[in-house]
C-alpha cells in the first residue's frame, strides 16, 4: 500500500473543504504546549456593566489595547486557499491510498518472508489479527469494528498479532493438495477474427520496389497471427492455441485439428447455448502439434457478410474459461450488428444502467472465470469501442486502434504470458467512520473481485472521514489500515496476503507540500476522472481535473515539481481536453478518445515513460482534441 498523503486528512468535505498546503514545516499547535512554550496570560472578563472591587486598582488605559504577539510565536498561517475560492468548488482529496498489485501478488521477490497458514479473523469486521492488534488475556479488541474477540493463547498465530511495529506483512500459505496442482502451459491463448466484408478495406503500406503497394485489413490479420503463431511456437511450444472467426455467423476451429462448429441464425441470440458450445469444444493439443493446421486454417480465412461479434466473443470465453488464466483476442474493424450484443447508432456514452447488458453480464462472467480478453480495431473505423472496450476494461486487457502495418507488433504484446496470479480479490479495511467516495460500499470496508492480475497493475482509491467521527479521529495518534488480497499464484498455490500499517491524522490546514506523493494523486486522478466519463458523469469528471489541477499549481508554488509529476500533469491535461470537448452528458465518444479513456483507466505508476511519449506526440493538437468525440 501506498499512501498520497503522510497523514488522514480528517476534514475532508466533497463540497469544498479540501487541502491548503502550508510552506515551512511547523507546528501551530506550539503555542497550545506549555512545557514548549507558555502562552500568553488570558484577557481579563469584560463585564463593564458590573462594579469592579474596590480592592483592584483602576484599570490602565493600555489594559484595553491588544496584547503584542510574542516573539516566540511561528508566522502566521496563510490563508486558506479553499476558503477565499469559495464553498461550491471541489478541492481535490489527498487521501487516497495506491494498490501496487503487480507487485503485491509477486511473492517471489518476498522469499525471506515468513508464512503462515491461517490467519485470526475479527468476526465482524473479517479484519485479520496483526502487530497493531492489542490482546488482554484471552480477547481481542478489534482495532477496526471495536468487537470482542476471544482468541485463544495455544494458537501459535496469535504471535503474529504480538509483534512490536506499526507496519506488518503476513503471508499464509494453506497446506496444498494433489487436487491443486495445474500444468502452467494448460493456458489458452483465443483469436476472435472478423472476417466481414468491411475488412476487404485495402491501405497503402510500402514496397520494397518502391511501387504503391495495397493490402487489406483482412490480409494484414492473416500476417499478425502466422508471426503471432510462430513466435509462440519458439517461445512457449506446449501453449494451447485456438481460432474462432465471425461475420453473419461465427466459426470455432479451436485448434485446428477438428471439425469445426459453426453458429447462425438463431444461435446467435440464445446466450445458454454459444457458451455451451464454446465449452464443449476440447482443445487437447498444444501449438507445438497444431501449428501447420492453425497455419493453414489462417491463410484460408475469407472476408464476406455482416458482423456478429457478440456471439463470437462469447463463444470464445467460454473455450477460454476452461482454463484460468487464458486470453481471448478480439480483432475487428466494426460495430455489432447481428445476434447478441448488438449494438445501434445510439450514442456510445451513456450511463452504466443503460449499458448494453449483453457486454456487462459477459465481462462479469470473463472475471469470475479468469479470462483477459483485450481489443484491437483499425483506424478510422467505428466499432463504439466504448461499449465493448468495458470487456477489456473489466478483465485487464488492453484496447487499443491499430493500422495493417502496427497489428503485427500489437497482437505479439498481447500474446506475451504476462499474468501473474489469478482469482484475485482485494479487501480494503480503514477504521470505523471512514468510508470510500465513488464506490459502492458506504462503510469502513471496501470488496473488490479483481481476477487476473498483470504485471505493472495498480488500483487506486480515495477515502475520508465521516463528518460525525472528525473529532474522534482528532483524539487519536493513527488509525489502520488493512489491505488483504486473496489469489493464486502460477503454480496455482493459494496465498492470503495480509498488509496493516497505521496513519497519523490531521486538519487539511496542517498538510505540508513535501508529504504529498503527486505520482499516486496523479494515477488516481486519471483512473477516477476516466470511469466517471466512461460512465457518462462527464461534469463530475470535469470538477475533480480542476480540482487536482489547482493542487498541482499549489504545489508548484511550495516546491519543485519533480520529472515524473510534471507528466502527470500532461496526462490531466489529455483527460480535461477530452471531457472539454462533451457539451452533453449523452454525447457519444469516437473510438479514438475511448481508447485515449480506458488506457487512463489503466493507468500506472510504471508508466512514465510511456506516459511522457503519449503526451509529446498529442499535446501540439490539443485544440483538435475534440475531434475525437463524436457529435
Amino acid at each position: 500500500m501506498e499512501f498520497a498523503c503522510s497523514h488522514v486528512v480528517c476534514n475532508w468535505r466533497p463540497n469544498g473543504a479540501g487541502v491548503s498546503l502550508i510552506e515551512t514545516e511547523y507546528d501551530n499547535s506550539v503555542v497550545n504546549k506549555q512545557h514548549e512554550v507558555p502562552p500568553p496570560p488570558p484577557l481579563p472578563p469584560r463585564r463593564f456593566r458590573k462594579p469592579r472591587p474596590s480592592s483592584l486598582p483602576p484599570p490602565c488605559f493600555t489594559s484595553f489595547q491588544p496584547p503584542l504577539i510574542p516573539l516566540s510565536l511561528p508566522p502566521p498561517v496563510p490563508p486558506r486557499l479553499d476558503k477565499l475560492e469559495g464553498e461550491s468548488r471541489v478541492i481535490a482529496n489527498v487521501n487516497v491510498v495506491s494498490l501496487g498489485l503487480g507487485k503485491l501478488v509477486d511473492i517471489s521477490q518476498d522469499s525471506g518472508m515468513e508464512s503462515f497458514q491461517t490467519p485470526v479473523i475479527c468476526g465482524k469486521c473479517s479484519a485479520a489479527l496483526s502487530c497493531l492488534s492489542s490482546i488482554q488475556k484471552t480477547v481481542w479488541l478489534c482495532e477496526f469494528c471495536g468487537r470482542q474477540n476471544s482468541v485463544d493463547n495455544n494458537e501459535n498465530i496469535v504471535c503474529i498479532g504480538q509483534r512490536a511495529g506499526v507496519r506488518s506483512d503476513d503471508v499464509y500459505l494453506p497446506k496444498q493438495t494433489d487436487d491443486d496442482y495445474q500444468n502452467l502451459e494448460d493456458a489458452l491463448v483465443v483469436f476472435c477474427v472478423d472476417i466481414s466484408g468491411s475488412m476487404s478495406v485495402t491501405t497503402e503500406v510500402p514496397s520494397p520496389s518502391g511501387s504503391p503497394a495495397y493490402i487489406s485489413r483482412l490480409e494484414g490479420i492473416q500476417d499478425a497471427l502466422q508471426r503471432a503463431l510462430s513466435s509462440m511456437l519458439k517461445e512457449s511450444p506446449r501453449r494451447r492455441v485456438a481460432l474462432v472467426t465471425f461475420n453473419d455467423e461465427v466459426v470455432i476451429y479451436g485448434d485446428g485439428t477438428r471439425t469445426p462448429v459453426t453458429l447462425r441464425d438463431w444461435a446467435l441470440f440464445d446466450y445458454d447455448h454459444i457458451w455451451q458450445q464454446g465449452t464443449a469444444y476440447s482443445i487437447p493439443h498444444c501449438i507445438a502439434e497444431t501449428y501447420d493446421q492453425l497455419i493453414q486454417r489462417v491463410k484460408d480465412l475469407r472476408e464476406h457478410g455482416a458482423t456478429c461479434l457478440g456471439p463470437a466473443v462469447l463463444a470464445s470465453v467460454a473455450m477460454a474459461s476452461r482454463y484460468p488464466g487464458s486470453k481471448v483476442i478480439l480483432c475487428t474493424d466494426g460495430r455489432a450488428n447481428i445476434g447478441l450484443g448488438e449494438i445501434d447508432q445510439t450514442p456510445c456514452l451513456s450511463p452504466a444502467h443503460v449499458t448494453p447488458y449483453f457486454y456487462r453480464q459477459l465481462a462479469l462472467q470473463a472475471v469470475g472465470s479468469g479470462v483477459i480478453i483485450s481489443i484491437m480495431t483499425f483506424e478510422g473505423t467505428d466499432c463504439c469501442l466504448a461499449d465493448i472496450g468495458r470487456l477489456a476494461d473489466a478483465t485487464g486487457g488492453r484496447v487499443n486502434i491499430v493500422s495493417t502495418g502496427t497489428v503485427a507488433t500489437e497482437i505479439e504484446l498481447v500474446t506475451v504470458d504476462n499474468i501473474l496470479a489469478t482469482g484475485v480479490t482485494a479487501t480494503l479495511l480503514a477504521a470505523d467512520g471512514v468510508y470510500f467516495p465513488y464506490e459502492e460500499e458506504n462503510n469502513h470496508k471496501l470488496l473488490r473481485d479483481i481476477g487476473n492480475v498483470t504485471k505493472g497493475m495498480e488500483l487506486t482509491f480515495q477515502f475520508a472521514v465521516k463528518p460525525d467521527y472528525m473529532q474522534v479521529f482528532l483524539q487519536k495518534d493513527a488509525v489502520p489500515f488493512q489491505l488483504q488480497l486473496s489469489f493464486k499464484t502460477r503454480d496455482q498455490q493459494r496465498v492470503t496476503r495480509v498488509i496493516t500499517e497505521q496513519r497519523p491524522v490531521t486538519t487539511s490546514s496542517r498538510v505540508i507540500a513535501g508529504t504529498l506523493n503527486l505520482a499516486v494523486l496523479g494515477v488516481h486522478c486519471a483512473q477516477l476522472c476516466a470511469s466517471l466519463t466512461m460512465e457518462g458523469r462527464v461534469q463530475e469528471a470535469q470538477r475533480q481535473l480542476n480540482a487536482q489541477q489547482d493542487l498541482l499549481q499549489q504545489v508548484s508554488k511550495l516546491r519543485p515539481i519533480q520529472k515524473e509529476e510534471s507528466i502527470y500533469g500532461n496526462w490531466m491535461d489529455t483527460m480535461t481536453t477530452i471531457c472539454d470537448g462533451i457539451t452533453t452528458e449523452s454525447q457519444a465518444l469516437s473510438d479514438e478518445a475511448a481508447k485515449v479513456v480506458y488506457q487512463m483507466k489503466r493507468a500506472s505508476s510504471n508508466c512514465y515513460s510511456n506516459i511522457q511519449t503519449t503526451q509529446t506526440e498529442k499535446k501540439p493538437q490539443r485544440k483538435k482534441k475534440s475531434a475525437l468525440v463524436a457529435m
